[in-house]
């Protein structure tokens, strides 16, 4: 018969230490949940490592127990438990039950005097018992049938305790452990002990006299005056500090052995709570199968094999599924249609086939509710239908609700909302090299429950944003932004090929020259690309001071390097050939792979739903990220080009937005005036916070005055600020202050929304996007911290993005109304691209500045500039 094996977990201790070993972790619903991670990393480990057949997990019932009717300062000194780790315990004990672990608590006792009683009824019972703990009191129960393991750094890092190891380490029994806290106390548990006797000398005394009591009646014996003093005085104290110190281990529980069987957990229910707790890369240990969610009812549609009136009315749910990684070349796959005559499922080919679909599809008057709309724009678009009358976007009215979240799939963003009809994508196609199309009964079901979904979505998102005040930002900003930004990526950008090949031509030419010269002033050939190799050539053989090291060598990372710049000529050659080895790999050779077979274009994709700030990003490929500093990272630019003869390039951009934003938001009155009166606004600052006059601006002011002004909008620290300017934090905090003390306005935003924030839990822009900010009550000062530079740069950032999204609205209007053949091709930060016909860049030149100064109205005036030509490196 296999022994019986019992774990005893000590559950606020373990809380307790995963909390503080991890870093201030968040999911996106803003629960705190480092935690919890860790709770459930040292669960999963047991389980694999101790695989018992009996388990429990003990809690403290409350702050009052037995022992503060002995001693009423017990546990006195504690600090309040930080409200981040407070409201992750309902978590941990959900997670339990879901894990079928048995937890207890008891009224007027501890966890500690839990675990000690069964500990020793399991011994008594034949059991192995094993007691899992941060806090080395539990260590008085050690016996050679219990064993007490104590975590130490990290939350997987444990010793334990068994009689051998207590007699190693401390030269005592388990039993003499109570005695040695009776001496010494405890301050954790604010256990008094003898004031002046600590672990070394408890440890003395105890080898010597065995017991407190022998120790306390032998005082006579004892060497040292002092000692003998301590120990007369205190001698009430030190009996009652091993009273406290004691485990109970007779309490009046309330549940048996028997009880506390552990059979398995249930793989569903511990999926969910992962994946409402974001905890992603813990799914697969717990089975594929089991991860996935469960669809709690059955349903009814009509697999539809001729388009009829019947389902193509108003007010439809439009889902069209297109597999992700390729909606350009307009790989649909299903089509679902839900309102309220049903639900159908059409297949791509019958809906792309049928003159019926295509008319209803583009009759503006019919109107649509879908996911991604750009997306679903596009797709069509391929096919040659033009998508028309979307009035809801599940996914964007998602997104501006809870900015902060990844919606994956449809299944997500029912999730949020409560909704368990419709599985992950993951689930029914699988993934990586598993991804498969299933066959069309399981592929119809999926894509009509993920029409259900959304038609049961709408209304509820509705509500929500009405409530938030942000009805007008989806219906008349994000949801028309959509479908110009599908109609971007359906034009795309033209690529002179040749252009891009000559430059890859010539950057292989300035390379290989680089990399002679490297190799001689090395005195000898290697792989520059090799960490290990250029480490020893650089802090061996030429003797340059090693500053980092890592697990693998010599640290070589850029900010290691351009420390060195000036140490020996070879770096600066290594920096520069690392800077043109990724314009080579990752531009001129990544752009190439992109442009499309059939339009020489490159169609990058716009992500409206990514960051939570607002701001639009690029991929496939990010063209807002092509590095301008250097000289043959901007000549990237020509080849960018008109897709028509006789066109040109124009760009446009804002200049200055976020500092025009900053003014007009603090209404500070020196910064309103600056750009009242079209003043160069780094050299004003100069003269503000150095206090002379314009003449008087040396460049190197003018340098540390637009330093702070960008970096102020960002809630730049005196350290960062020095690392910019390469002065002393002093000298840096100090020009802080006086910028500050300058633009009293500023400082007065930068109080008022912390406080704003921390009080409501987010931030808002001008036009209603919100930002929600948990962290802003952390009990970590850097967490903490960051949350509030978030808070001072979220509604400037912010706006600035709704500022250039309502531009590029207004502007596509403009466009329609003077029957313009100019298109708008790219948005990059504050900038907007366009090809136009040269004989409309006269009209460009009035309107554009006019549109984009006008986008919205703020107290000083939006400026900007503009620029043709006939590449994009041309236009500026």
């Amino acid at each position: 018969m296999t022994k019986k094996k019992i774990v005893l977990i000590d559950g606020n201790s373990i809380a307790y230490r995963a909390f503080f070993a991890l870093p201030l972790l968040n999911n996106d619903k803003g629960v705190h949940t480092n935690a919890i991670y860790g709770f459930t990393m040292i669960l999963m480990k047991i389980l694999e490592d101790e695989k018992p057949s009996h388990m429990l997990v003990a809690f403290d019932a409350g702050k009052t127990t037995f022992r503060h009717k002995t001693f009423q300062e017990y546990k006195g000194g504690r600090q309040k438990t930080p409200p981040e780790l407070s409201e992750q315990f309902p978590f941990i004990r959900e997670l339990l039950d879901a894990y079928q672990v048995s937890r207890y608590e008891l009224e007027n006792y501890e966890a500690d005097d839990i675990i000690g009683t069964l500990s020793r009824q399991a011994e008594k019972d034949g059991y192995e018992v094993k007691v899992i703990s941060g806090d080395k009191d539990l260590t008085q129960l050690v016996t050679n049938n219990i064993t007490v393991d104590i975590t130490r750094k990290g939350i997987t890092d444990v010793d334990s305790y068994t009689p051998t190891f207590v007699q190693e380490k401390y030269g005592l029994t388990p039993e003499q452990i109570i005695d040695m806290k009776g001496l010494m106390g405890d301050t954790s548990d604010n256990i008094p002990g003898v004031p002046g006797v600590g672990e070394k000398t408890a440890i003395k005394l105890l080898k010597e006299f065995t017991s407190l009591e022998n120790v306390l009646n032998s005082v006579d014996q004892i060497s040292g005056k002092k000692l003998k003093e301590k120990l007369e005085e205190n001698r009430e104290q030190a009996l009652m500090s091993k009273e406290l110190a004691t485990i109970e281990c007779d309490a009046p529980i309330t549940i048996g052995l028997t009880e506390l069987e552990y059979e398995g957990f249930d793989q569903q229910k511990v999926a969910n709570i992962f994946k409402e707790l974001g905890f992603n890369s813990l799914l697969d240990k717990v089975g594929e199968e089991e991860a996935q969610d469960i669809v709690v009812e059955e349903i009814e549609f009509k697999h539809v094999t001729d388009v009829t009136n019947e389902i193509l009315i108003d007010e439809s749910v439009l889902y069209i599924e297109v597999l992700e990684e390729s909606y350009h070349q307009a790989n649909i796959i299903g089509i679902s249609i839900v309102n309220k005559n049903g639900l159908f499922y059409v297949p791509a080919d019958t809906a792309l086939a049928s003159e019926e679909f295509k008319a209803w599809a583009e009759d503006e008057s019919n109107k649509k509710i879908v996911y991604d709309g750009k997306k679903t724009t596009v797709a069509l678009n391929w096919k040659g239908i033009s998508l028309k009358g979307i009035n809801f976007d599940v996914l964007i009215a998602a997104y501006l609700l809870n900015p902060s979240a990844t919606f994956e799939d449809v299944s997500s963003v029912a999730k949020v909302n409560g909704l368990s009809i419709v599985q992950t994508d993951e689930s029914v196609y699988g993934k990586g090299a598993k991804r498969a199309i299933p066959d069309e009964e399981h592929l119809s079901e999926h894509i009509v429950r993920k029409g259900q979904a959304l038609f049961q979505l709408k209304e509820t998102l509705e509500n929500q944003l009405a409530e938030n005040d942000q009805s007008s930002l989806l219906y008349d900003l994000e949801l028309p932004l959509s479908l110009i930004l599908a109609e971007m990526e359906a034009t795309g950008v033209k690529v002179d090929i040749e252009q891009l090949k000559a430059m890859g031509k010539n950057l292989a030419e300035k390379l290989k020259s680089l990399e002679e010269n490297i190799f001689e002033q090395a005195g000898e050939s290697f792989n520059i690309n090799s960490p290990k190799q250029l480490g020893v050539i650089l802090f061996e053989k030429l003797g340059l001071p090693a500053m980092k090291k890592t697990k693998t060598g010599y640290s070589t990372s850029a900010d290691v390097l351009e420390k060195l710049e000036d140490k020996h000529e070879i770096v600066r050659e290594i920096l520069h050939y690392r800077q043109l080895g990724k314009l080579q790999s990752t531009y001129i050779e990544g752009l190439l792979k992109v442009v499309h077979k059939d339009t020489y274009k490159i169609h990058t994709r716009f992500n409206q739903v990514l960051t939570t700030t607002g701001r639009l990003s690029s991929i496939d490929p990010n063209l807002q990220n092509i590095p301008i500093r250097l000289e043959e990272g901007r000549k990237i630019r020509q080849a960018f080009v008109a897709s028509n003869k006789d066109w040109v390039i124009f760009a446009a951009d804002y200049s200055q937005i976020e500092l025009r934003v900053l003014a007009h938001i603090a209404n500070d009155q020196n910064l309103v005036e600056a750009f009242r009166n079209d003043l160069d606004i780094h050299t004003k600052t100069a003269m503000d916070v150095f206090h002379v006059e314009q003449n008087e601006v040396t460049s190197n002011m003018r340098r540390q005055a637009k330093a702070v002004n960008f970096g102020i909008v960002y809630g730049i620290s005196d350290y960062g600020l020095s690392q910019n300017l390469g002065i002393t934090r002093k000298e840096a905090g100090e020009f802080i202050k006086r910028y500050l003390e300058t633009f009293v306005g500023v400082q007065e935003y930068m109080d008022d929304i912390v406080a704003d924030a921390r009080g409501k839990g987010y931030v808002k822009t001008l036009l209603h996007r919100r930002r929600y900010i948990p962290e802003l009550t952390s009990r970590n000062f850097n967490i903490r911290s960051f949350a509030e530079r978030t808070a001072m740069n979220t509604p400037i950032q912010g706006s600035a993005a709704d500022i250039i999204k309502k531009a590029m609205i207004d502007m596509a209007d403009r466009l329609k109304q003077e029957k313009l053949q100019t298109k708008l091709l790219l948005q990059v930060h504050d900038e907007l691209i366009f090809e136009a016909p040269k004989e409309e860049i006269a009209i460009l030149e009035k309107i554009v500045p006019e549109v984009m100064e006008n986008a919205v109205e703020l107290i000083v005036p939006l400026k900007v500039d503009y620029s043709y030509g006939d590449s994009w490196y041309d236009a500026k």
